[in-house]
C-alpha cells in the first residue's frame, strides 16, 4: 500500500561512539532514545511525539572501514521481490532479505550508480497507519521531511527508482554551474530531489530532518560538535536548509523556517 514511501532513517556510527551520537541527536532534535533490547546486537531507537523516527547503531563488522553514515529505508510490498528487481535493473544486493522479529523483512541494496539504501516490508498492521506517520512526516519537526540523492547519473538513477518504487519526475530546478536539481514525487507529493555528485565523493542518499528554526538548529548542532558544511540557504517554497557533518563523520541536513516560530 505504501510501496516506495521513505519509512526509516538509520545511523551507523563508529564503535564506541553510540553514547555520543545519542546525546548529540537527542539534544539536536529532542529525540528520546532507548535501547531496542535486541539479542546480541546493540540498536537504539529514537522517538519523538509518540513516533519511532530513527535507529542508531554501531557500524556492523562487515562494514568495517566505512565512514559513519545515515541510511534511508523505503517501504516495499515484498522485500524479496524488490531485491530481485534491483538485480535485474543493474543494482546490487548487499544484504539479502531477512526478517526483523516484530518489525518485518528488510534488505540492503544499492542503485546502479552505487548509492546504498534499504527496503523494509513491514508486518501487517490493522488499522493501516496514515501515509504521513512514523519516521516520515513532512509536517512534523524531528521527523524525516525530505530525501536527496547525489549521483554520478541522476537521470539514470531516477529511471531506476521510478521502475522500482513508482516514483514520478516532478519539477526540475536549474542550479547554474551545479546543474539540475530534479524533484520527484511519491503518491502525488514531492518527497525529494536528485542531483549530480557536487562535493560528495561517492553517490549517496541524504536525509533531511524537520526543525522548528534552522538558525537555532545550527547553534545546537555546532555546539554539539557537528560541522556546518552549507547553509542556511533559502529554498523554493520559503523554507531554509542547512547541511552538516556530525562529530563522527555522518552527513545529514535539516529543513524548516529560518527562525523559531
Amino acid at each position: 500500500m505504501y510501496h516506495g514511501k521513505p519509512c526509516w532513517f538509520e545511523l551507523s556510527t563508529d564503535k564506541g561512539a553510540l553514547p555520543q551520537a545519542d546525546q548529540f541527536y537527542g539534544k539536536l532534535f529532542g529525540w528520546s532514545i532507548a535501547d531496542a533490547g535486541m539479542d546480541g546486537f546493540t540498536y537504539h531507537l529514537a522517538s519523538h511525539g509518540g513516533d519511532m523516527v530513527a535507529g542508531l547503531a554501531e557500524m556492523p563488522d562487515d562494514c568495517a572501514g566505512t565512514p559513519p553514515f545515515w541510511m534511508v529505508y523505503f517501504d516495499v510490498d515484498d522485500a524479496d521481490a524488490a531485491a530481485a528487481k534491483v538485480k535485474t535493473l543493474g543494482g546490487t544486493v548487499f544484504r539479502e532479505p531477512a526478517d526483523i522479529p516484530g518489525t518485518g523483512r528488510f534488505a540492503i541494496l544499492s542503485d546502479p550508480q552505487g548509492a546504498a539504501f534499504g527496503v523494509l516490508q513491514p508486518l501487517p498492521m490493522e488499522p493501516q497507519p496514515p501515509v504521513e506517520s512514523g519516521a516520515w512526516n513532512q509536517r512534523k519537526e524531528s521527523h524525516g521531511n525530505w530525501i536527496e540523492l547525489m549521483s554520478t547519473d541522476p537521470k539514470a538513477a531516477l529511471d531506476f527508482y521510478a521502475e522500482l518504487f513508482g516514483w514520478t519526475r516532478s519539477t526540475a530546478v536549474d542550479m547554474g554551474e551545479m546543474g539540475t536539481y530534479q524533484l520527484f514525487s511519491w503518491n502525488g507529493a514531492d518527497i525529494g530531489g536528485m542531483m549530480g555528485l557536487g562535493n560528495s565523493p561517492v553517490p549517496c542518499w541524504l536525509p533531511y530532518f524537520g526543525v522548528n528554526g534552522v538558525d537555532s538548529a545550527i547553534k545546537r548542532a555546532t555546539g554539539g560538535g557537528a560541522t556546518l558544511m552549507h547553509g542556511p540557504v533559502e529554498v523554493p517554497g520559503g523554507a531554509f536548509i542547512a547541511f552538516f557533518r556530525d562529530a563522527q563523520g555522518a552527513h545529514f541536513s535539516v529543513v524548516g523556517p529560518k527562525e523559531d516560530v
